[in-house]
């Protein structure tokens, strides 16, 4: 079964739908209207020159062109995340690439090895794929988490020096804080991994059926990847912040300045 095809007066057809939204901006003056033009805009040539640079990238299937693919990403992702968290570049943004780049290739690859068995593991076909989705749930995971934990830390300045006048030791100290983070940015995760197939059918799945793949088949990858993504995710948000600890707090334990005048 082949993939139906989308002509391009087709998707023009389909970019129409965007003046609904457009419209009840303005009607209501939200005030979102141009934003939500040019975030239209770059959506559609972002992906489109993605689409070219992939197409190539899939005929070469060179392993460096692939890893340096993923350096990108990465570098990208963690840009992205030090501006949205508004934290200072020398204290998030390498612990980010370290974290991403690490978590990305230890849960991309066991996917792709051990449940895959993949005789080539870094064929783009896969990879690429595989570690785009990886990332863009981590990136979305350490803005909520690294902004909740920096949050309450400041906001809580003097339960964690209470605990640290207590005895206890700045890895205790800095757990309940840990634990925050970890809570509000993995709630929206668990809630959504609890309703799947019953209120939701996830877009993973959904593509692949569409792209001809039979319905158990794309129902397994769809587990595959919810797990994939929730792990790399985690592991992702505990070494940022293992590693950003350092830079966060001076040799007296006393929390630096992190955020952006």
């Amino acid at each position: 079964m082949n993939t139906l095809d989308i002509s391009y007066f087709g998707l023009a057809v389909g970019l129409l739908l965007m003046a609904i939204p457009l419209y009840a901006f303005h009607y209501f003056r939200v005030g979102q209207v141009l934003s939500t033009l040019i975030a239209t805009l770059r959506m559609v040539v972002q992906l489109s020159l993605i689409g070219i640079y992939l197409k190539y990238l899939f005929l070469w299937n060179n392993l460096w062109l692939n890893l340096l693919w993923v350096l990108v990403m990465v570098v990208v992702a963690a840009s992205t995340i030090t501006s949205r968290t508004r934290l200072r570049f020398l204290t998030i943004f390498f612990p980010l690439v370290s974290s991403l780049l690490a978590s990305a290739l230890v849960v991309g690859l066991y996917f792709l090895l051990p449940v895959l068995h993949l005789s080539h593991p870094f064929d783009a076909r896969y990879f690429i794929p595989i570690m785009g989705i990886l990332m863009g749930n981590m990136l979305g995971v350490n803005v909520m988490g690294l902004n909740t934990y920096y949050d309450c830390l400041q906001r809580e300045q003097q339960l964690y020096y209470y605990l640290l006048g207590n005895g206890a030791t700045h890895i205790e100290a800095v757990t309940p804080f840990v634990r925050q983070a970890l809570e509000k940015s993995f709630a929206p995760c668990i809630g959504n991994m609890a309703v799947m197939g019953l209120v939701s059918l996830p877009g993973t799945m959904i593509g692949q059926i569409l792209g001809g793949s039979s319905p158990d088949v794309a129902i397994k990858y769809q587990m595959m990847i919810i797990v994939i993504t929730f792990v790399a995710s985690m592991f992702s948000l505990l070494i940022t912040l293992y590693l950003a600890d350092r830079r966060s707090f001076d040799v007296s334990g006393s929390l630096r300045q992190v955020r952006k005048s």
